[in-house]
């Protein structure tokens, strides 16, 4: 009768060992970037470096989530150029991630995801990964290694785990912006 305990225990444990494995195989792993908490995303405009461009970010409530309405007047007069909602990501394990998942719509436009990491030092100083949104809600993923670099001396290629925040920006030209965000992740 022993032996069946133990072999009934060994059993057990084979299974849930077994079920680990198959769930963490099968399952792709993601980091979800709310809007759900407000108070983690800070709006910059380049008026903090003498720029004129204006705009705000308001959170909307769509079927019990809250999305991302950025919207403005980008102006490139006096060296500017942007607007952008930015979350801070320090104490956030991403040294799996490979890629960055969007869900957006908007105004035709050309917008953009910034990253700073551990290297960027100066406040103009990114990679970035551009996409186009229309007026209907599409889905954007970014391979991490194909950000480009905003200058030389930054490195080639982001080290996920150096990754410090992440940015939504419309930026580099004159424009209306006008960009709803409804979903923001990293995924392996």
């Amino acid at each position: 009768m022993r032996v069946k305990i133990i072999n009934k225990n060994l059993f057990i444990f084979f299974l849930m060992i077994m079920s680990f494995f198959v769930n963490n195989a099968f399952a792709q792993n993601s980091l979800n970037i709310s809007f759900n908490e407000t108070e983690k995303w800070e709006f910059i405009s380049d008026n903090v470096m003498g720029g004129v461009s204006t705009g705000t970010v308001e959170f909307l409530q769509v079927n019990g989530n809250l999305i991302a309405l950025i919207k403005g007047q980008v102006s490139t007069e006096n060296n500017g150029g942007f607007i952008q909602i930015r979350h801070a990501l320090n104490d956030t394990n991403l040294i799996e991630a490979s890629k960055i998942r969007v869900v957006a719509k908007g105004n035709n436009q050309k917008y953009f995801i910034f990253l700073r990491t551990k290297g960027t030092i100066l406040p103009w100083q990114y990679y970035s990964h551009e996409f186009d949104v229309m007026n209907e809600y599409d889905e954007f993923i970014m391979q991490i290694k194909d950000f480009k670099k905003s200058g030389m001396l930054l490195s080639n290629q982001i080290d996920p785990k150096k990754i410090t925040s992440i940015g939504i920006v419309a930026y580099g030209r004159d424009h209306v912006a006008e960009i709803y965000v409804k979903e923001l992740e990293f995924l392996e």
